[in-house]
């Protein structure tokens, strides 16, 4: 907020007693003034946001991240690589003298993997301008043209059409969390976030049950149904976005029309007095007016905290090994002796199916619990059974040949421990939390930073996975599970809870952090001190 540096040290205004007296009359007029479907948060200036959910935010919201359909139905597209490839396909089937470990190997695919997280990390950094300057509809209705366009119908535009499915891909993860997170109500705001992960993991699973059906098809031409069903959620989604109200925040961001931004207010929350809302984001907008180079304002002192979470957690959640873990289960079911369209229909039940349910938790679980507490219960979990897989691999499983059935029947109850312990924490959250932390004036960029972060390292794993399994061997889940503590650990210690805070309130977060509230506190000395010498 722009008083943010002349505000007292809330170190020394908890030691007050009066300052304790007056905290406990503010949680008890929170909990009072919450009932069944509405809310109340306390605003900077000591008032209450007041509001209930409506159709209108919920309906908004749904269309904003049905986004993830296209990013989910990509990923599941991805599965059938050995019907694009089938010289892969063939080398990985046939030649029993690659290890177990190397058979996946192929530059070929890798790049094909990779292509849509190069065009998409470009494409956000764009993004980031996009959003600002013209809102998050602009945004939101950019991805969907592209998505459109991307829908590729044959083997000659495959490529292309990834990339036009990149450059959707990085409007929709820059705009779609940050038009979820300023339309949502401050306590559902976890809930309408991970919408867009429910979307991927439920088009995650509707694109492997439609592999599993075209590839019984005559002719190896099936996989081009699979492509070309891309375009009809696409077309759903243009349409739609077009109807997207802006959010209030973006609203008053670019213009003065503080009338305009208080009747979205009130048709979002259901509610006619919306004043404190309204003078917190008159306020945000006020500082965001300052700033002309978000990119070079977000290195200040300042924002320190908030470019930290920015990079840091999405590139561990990109080395959380569950790109490893995934790629092992049709391996196990085959190893269990089922026949090639049982193990990938297997496997986009277990990876698609419990992904959506998983996420749908999360959705439930987030603002009950908070966020912290899943980071952590899902790292955990993450980290038992990576080590767990790691051994019996390293004593079970040579570089040829295969594991009994009770080992196999084992590790595919840890491979979805694991996968399940990453689809209600890390998989979801990490969009979460970066998308919420950010005031007004920076935050398109360091949801930008966000995104590019993730696609740069999403490629770096994609190029340096597969060697790594070759060289590793059953060492690389002791590696991933090595990075799975670290994290969790940086959670525990370095990670404010932001449950039912209100956005344009999110500054107090970090005041009130054993660590971050130093870094925070010496700006606001400093520019005391400046304010007094002039």
């Amino acid at each position: 907020m722009c008083c943010r540096d002349r505000l007292p040290s809330v170190a020394r205004i908890a030691s007050h007693s009066s300052f304790n007296k007056g905290r406990q009359r503010v949680v008890s007029s929170f909990k009072n003034a919450r009932h069944q479907t509405g809310f109340a948060i306390t605003s900077e200036g000591g008032q209450h946001y007041n509001g209930k959910m409506t159709e209108f935010v919920v309906l908004s919201c749904i269309v904003a991240a049905t986004g993830g359909l296209i990013f989910g139905n990509d990923i599941g597209i991805s599965t059938i690589f050995e019907e694009i490839f089938p010289k892969v396909y063939r080398k990985m089937k046939e030649d029993t003298n690659i290890s177990n470990y190397s058979k996946f190997d192929s530059q070929l695919l890798t790049t094909f993997t990779s292509s849509l997280y190069i065009a998409g990390l470009i494409a956000s950094l764009f993004a980031s301008s996009v959003t600002r300057a013209f809102g998050r509809k602009a945004s939101i209705l950019v991805r969907s043209t592209a998505f459109l366009a991307g829908a590729a119908f044959n083997i000659y535009m495959l490529i292309f059409g990834r990339v036009l499915l990149g450059v959707g891909i990085g409007f929709a993860n820059q705009s779609v969390p940050l038009y979820l997170s300023e339309m949502a109500p401050p306590k559902n705001r976890g809930a309408f976030n991970i919408g867009f992960q429910v979307c991927v993991a439920t088009a995650v699973l509707s694109a492997n049950l439609l592999n599993y059906g075209t590839q019984k098809i005559k002719g190896g031409w099936g996989w081009r149904i699979s492509l070309a069903m891309a375009a009809a959620p696409a077309s759903i989604l243009t349409i739609g976005a077009i109807f997207l109200p802006e959010t209030p925040n973006s609203k008053i961001q670019r213009s003065d029309d503080h009338q305009k931004a208080q009747k979205m207010l009130q048709r979002i929350r259901g509610i006619s007095d919306v004043k404190a809302e309204l003078n917190d984001l008159i306020r945000a907008s006020s500082t965001s007016k300052s700033i002309t180079q978000p990119f070079k304002n977000i290195i200040q002192r300042k924002y320190r905290p908030q470019p930290v979470m920015a990079i840091l957690i999405p590139f561990f959640q990109q080395v959380t090994g569950i790109n490893i873990v995934g790629l092992y289960s049709p391996v196990l079911f085959r190893t269990l002796k089922l026949g090639e369209s049982t193990s990938l229909l297997l496997s986009a039940v277990v990876a698609g199916g419990m992904g959506t349910v998983l996420a749908i938790i999360s959705m439930i679980l987030a603002d009950k619990f908070g966020r912290k507490v899943l980071f952590l219960v899902g790292g955990m979990q993450m980290l038992v059974s990576q080590v767990i897989i790691g051994s019996i691999m390293a004593a079970q499983l040579g570089d040829h040949g295969g594991c009994s059935e009770g080992y196999a029947y084992l590790i595919l109850v840890l491979v979805c421990l694991c996968s399940s312990g990453y689809c209600y924490s890390w998989g979801p959250l990490a969009w979460l939390v970066p998308s919420e932390i950010f005031p007004l004036e920076i935050r398109s960029a360091g949801q930008s930073i966000t995104v590019a972060v993730n696609f740069v390292f999403t490629f770096l794993t994609a190029q340096t996975f597969l060697p790594m399994l070759c060289h590793f061997k059953a060492g690389i889940f002791f590696f991933f599970g090595g990075l799975v503590l670290i994290m969790t650990s940086f959670v525990h210690f370095f990670l404010p809870e932001t449950k039912n805070v209100p956005i344009e309130q999110m500054n107090k977060v970090w005041r009130e952090h054993w660590f971050w509230m130093k870094i925070v506190e010496d700006v606001g000395e400093e520019n005391k001190k400046i304010q007094q010498a002039l």
